[in-house]
């Protein structure tokens, strides 16, 4: 196996394979492709542990490291996904916060392991790079969204 160039490493306090395992069925694209055991004990864990868990999201490479509750995920890191349609976000968004995530605004969500992800149409995306009185009209439309609305959008787009 070929290990990529550039991997998104996220730190988990101990569910690294939990998580890569939810994604892996959430998403298109995303699998679990490894699962490492701590050759000796370390300080969250003991020999044999899940240690490191190496996984695709929406072919994005990943490392999960099980390195224990010192670090604290927040938004400054997140997952956007680009999404097709209204069914598409909802199917998402849907998976992410019925599996114990939260929700957010402006199309932001939670899981349940606090890695944040912008579940994103690409009517909004579109919507903004137009420009002018028209992005303008869906980017205040979309401040007031918690789940993007694409039929929202749209319609803001053309008042």
């Amino acid at each position: 196996m070929t290990v990529p160039k550039n991997t998104v490493c996220i730190w988990y306090d101990k569910d690294a394979e939990e998580a890569a395992r939810f994604y892996a069925e959430t998403f298109p694209d995303s699998a679990v492709t490894a699962i490492r055991r701590a050759p000796s004990d370390y300080p969250s864990g003991k020999a044999g542990d899940v240690l490191v868990v190496e996984f695709t999201v929406a072919g994005i490479p990943c490392i999960g490291l099980n390195g224990g509750p010192v670090f604290q995920h927040s938004e400054a890191f997140s997952f956007q996904i680009a999404t097709e349609d209204q069914a598409e976000t909802d199917r998402y968004w849907d998976a992410i916060v019925g599996n114990g995530g939260q929700e957010s605004a402006c199309g932001w969500c939670k899981d349940k392991w606090g890695i944040s992800w912008q579940i994103t149409p690409r009517a909004l995306t579109e919507a903004l790079a137009v420009g002018g009185d028209e992005a303008k009209r869906a980017f205040e439309a979309m401040m007031q969204m918690t789940r993007i609305d694409v039929a929202g959008i749209e319609a803001a787009r053309r008042s």
